[in-house]
């Protein structure tokens, strides 16, 4: 142990807190990472290997994959820089299609069976997402909401189909995957019969829902407030989406750049993990208004992490959604995977017991003192203490590990 490790232990010793257990606890901790930064949600859709029929609004830095096999290799990198337990996040459009087209509503788990290998041999989860955007059938601004049936069924066959993938992952990998459905339906202007759009989202998340197997899978349904264009109706609302989850046995999603800027998620889970047993995250960083920025280590996220460890980091499912293209998009990843795990460490070095008994004999005046002097204590020792026994750079180098990356590798592609 470093001396500075050393005596950081023993300030955290001083009000209550053991160093060890709080790195040995949050090493548990699993991080499902998305794999769409790594290019800036395009996938693998056309049998040529190009990424297309994405989101791309958030720049173009040079070096993007191209490919599953780059993916896979940026993903490798990336986890190399970061301490902690990690998942991998994957959207329907990252299919192996093997160079031959596959209409979403055809996926099959053969096309993710490469994927279930990589997961294999690193001894990792995988989680999913049926991608119900950036299509033909999606260009209403509508799909399990619209009002033609035989493009509503398409969406249902598409969900219907990634669920089944997840469950493979489940049954293949040994533990459980999450799924994730969210869809971009909303009307832009004055909405008349908003009672309709949702009945008909019900009706069918209620057909996608049959006969789904929650021993390997466990589904999630994500909320919104508004969407692309500021909607003036967005279907998916966080009072259907909680209404729904918590009558049909399904986890409620908070997206922390889905609601109001005044809002923030770290007041909702505690409510959500009452009522619903278990949720799902998707940390993200909004700026204004609904957006995917790299997260950083700001006081919502410190927020964040506490509440998962103080409300019981088993009931909590943690997704991290954003995606940048205007910066190195193995940095952006690291950032944020670094920042999240920062965020876990910290929470785990408050001393929640002390704290909680303050609280339920009325000291304020002790509880607000106490946590504030939290924000002094030598956090980036035991910080780099973590990062040394995970095997990865504690320090700011791990940058120079990414530079030296994309002279080597990202700039020839």
């Amino acid at each position: 142990m470093s001396k500075a490790y050393e005596l950081a232990k023993e300030r955290y010793a001083e009000i209550g807190v053991d160093t060890e257990a709080a790195m040995a606890r949050i090493a548990k901790i699993p991080v499902s990472v998305h794999c769409w930064q790594g290019d800036d949600v395009r996938g693998f859709e056309n049998p040529d290997g190009d990424l297309t029929g994405g989101i791309q609004t958030t720049g173009n830095y040079p070096g993007r994959a191209r490919n599953i096999e780059q993916l896979r290799a940026d993903i490798d990198k990336t986890f190399s820089l970061v301490p902690g337990t990690k998942r991998l996040n994957l959207h329907a459009i990252y299919l192996d299609n093997g160079g031959t087209p596959v209409e979403r509503d055809k996926i099959e788990p053969k096309h993710f069976t490469s994927w279930v290998d990589y997961a294999k041999e690193r001894k990792i989860g995988l989680d999913f997402n049926p991608t119900c955007f950036s299509h033909k059938l999606s260009s209403d601004g509508l799909t399990l909401s619209h009002p033609d049936k035989a493009v509503r069924d398409f969406w249902i066959d598409h969900c219907i189909a990634s669920r089944k993938i997840a469950e493979y992952f489940g049954k293949e990998l040994g533990n459980k995957a999450v799924t994730n459905y969210w869809v971009p339906d909303g009307f832009k202007d004055i909405t008349v019969d908003r009672y309709a759009a949702r009945a008909r989202y019900a009706d069918s998340l209620d057909k996608i829902m049959k006969g789904a197997d929650t021993s390997l899978n466990l589904n999630a349904v994500e909320s919104k407030v508004f969407g692309i264009g500021a909607e003036s109706c967005t279907v998916g609302s966080h009072e259907f989406v909680m209404g729904y989850a918590l009558t049909h046995d399904m986890l409620i999603t908070l997206d922390a750049g889905h609601f109001h800027p005044t809002e923030v998620i770290s007041d909702k889970i505690s409510s959500c993990v009452m009522f619903g047993k278990e949720i799902l995250l998707h940390v993200s960083r909004p700026v204004r208004w609904d957006s995917d920025h790299v997260i950083i280590l700001d006081d919502e996220l410190k927020a964040i992490a506490a509440e998962i460890l103080r409300c019981g980091e088993e009931k909590v499912h943690i997704g991290l959604d954003y995606f940048d293209a205007s910066i190195n998009r193995i940095a952006a990843w690291s950032i944020g995977i670094r920042n999240m795990q920062k965020a876990l460490l910290t929470a785990a070095l408050e001393p929640t017991e002390t704290l909680r008994k303050m609280e339920y004999g009325f000291d304020f005046t002790g509880r607000l003192a106490l946590l504030e002097e939290l924000k002094t204590l030598p956090f980036g020792a035991v910080w780099e203490e973590y990062c040394e026994r995970e095997g990865v750079i504690a320090s700011a180098k791990w940058l120079d590990e990414v530079k030296k990356y994309e002279k080597e590798v990202l700039s020839k592609r």
